[in-house]
């Protein structure tokens, strides 16, 4: 029995570290990417020092990190091969890498239009409006994966719909112009990132098949998914240099020479910079140890535990943003994001729901029973659902079980 307790105790002590380290590098990954864009420094276009505001060079660094995944895995595998381990586990390691490409093109865009966003808004309005892609992941599970939504997940699409609504208004009733932005470019870099969600809830919808298909570990689909990423746009990076148009810029910013996204100068402003080159390797390094711990609380916890603390992170993600005068406090904002909580907590059947739906059994029995049947057990376990039909993200378990996960800042 002692050692039991200590095992227990243990676990309980492992999963507050690693759900600890998920939080913090979310947490880190979207701070280092809002920091890297108010930083100015010295670099080719023009000379003298101006802001970093290149969000394709940034997503190209996201990219980096996710490649870093499939290095860890490829250690991992080989490390336990070399043991003569049993690798059961990996899955049968038989597929056509090129089925990762369509997923890392939507990443690639999505990603891309994210960071475009964020260069227009505030950190925490980001956050929070990265919750929407719950009502598209949910909307395209129902139309191409023939899953069925409950109540209480309709529910819960309502109400982060109204949370979103909330976060739009207050950003617009409230602006102040803190931060440099302009009220124009804030509304458009809140419908970007909205807009981003659905492209990222068509890559989740993709990888949700391939990885039923092909049982591809997580850790090594996100590989996958950045090699394929960080190929094609170090590509397109060339050309993108090239087209003598930019981005509308919220900011201080001009070009001598306009393009359409300078690489060489940002790469000159990122060496140039100390503080821009702690941010960018904070992004990488951030992006590479939240997957990695987001995959571990899958794996010894569940994926809705996973992504309640995803929404968590938002919380210092917004108290850093006003402490750091990076925004200036919005009253709607608090509200939307509780709201925001609340819609994923109904979402996903936790606390909420299931108390109201206690309520209404015990008070409207009849109602009850017309209106909220009975579910089958496995679907009240987090653990056996497929992510996609109760998250947002691509699937529940990590290596040996029924469905995996995949997720990025």
């Amino acid at each position: 029995m002692p050692s039991f307790k200590m095992v227990a105790a243990s676990s309980a002590i492992f999963n507050i570290v690693i759900a600890t380290v998920m939080v913090s590098t979310g947490t880190i990954n979207t701070l280092a990417a809002k920091w890297a864009d108010l930083l100015p420094s010295r670099g080719t276009n023009p000379h003298p020092p101006h802001l970093f505001i290149h969000p394709y060079l940034q997503a190209a660094m996201m990219f980096l990190g996710e490649m870093s995944c499939y290095i860890v895995f490829k250690i991992w595998f080989y490390s336990k091969v070399c043991r003569n381990k049993d690798i059961s586990s990996f899955g049968p390691q038989k597929f056509n890498p090129l089925v990762w490409a369509i997923p890392a093109m939507c990443d690639l865009l999505g990603t891309s239009t994210m960071y475009v966003g964020l260069t227009w808004t505030y950190a925490a309005s980001f956050q929070m409006l990265r919750g929407s892609v719950i009502i598209f992941t949910g909307l395209l599970s129902v139309a191409f994966l023939g899953n069925k939504l409950h109540v209480h997940q309709w529910v819960g699409m309502f109400t982060v719909v109204a949370g979103l609504v909330l976060v739009g208004i207050g950003d617009y009733l409230y602006f102040n112009g803190s931060g440099g932005l302009e009220k124009s470019t804030v509304v458009a870099g809140d419908l970007l990132i909205v807009l981003a969600q659905v492209i990222a809830a068509i890559q989740m919808t993709v990888e949700e098949k391939i990885i039923k298909k092909y049982r591809v570990p997580a850790l090594q689909g996100v590989g996958w998914e950045g090699i394929f990423g960080f190929s094609v746009l170090f590509i397109l990076l060339f050309p993108m240099f090239f087209i003598p148009w930019h981005l509308p810029a919220s900011q201080d910013f001009w070009q001598d020479t306009v393009r359409f996204e300078d690489s060489i100068d940002g790469l000159t402003q990122i060496i140039n910079s100390a503080p821009l080159l702690v941010a960018t390797l904070g992004l990488i390094v951030s992006i590479a140890f939240f997957n990695f711990s987001g995959l571990t609380v899958t794996k010894t916890m569940s994926a809705t535990t996973r992504m309640v603390l995803d929404s968590v992170r938002t919380i210092f993600i917004w108290a850093f943003s006003l402490a750091v005068g990076w925004q200036n406090f919005e009253p709607l904002q608090p509200v939307g994001y509780i709201v925001l909580f609340t819609g994923t907590c109904i979402y996903y059947n936790l606390i909420i729901w299931p108390s109201i739906c206690w309520v209404v059994k015990r008070c409207a029995p009849d109602l009850y029973a017309r209106h909220f049947p009975e579910e089958d057990p496995d679907e009240k376990n987090p653990e056996k659902q497929p992510l996609l039909a109760n998250s947002s993200p691509a699937h529940d378990a990590f290596l040996d079980k029924p469905a995996y996960s995949i997720n990025r800042d």
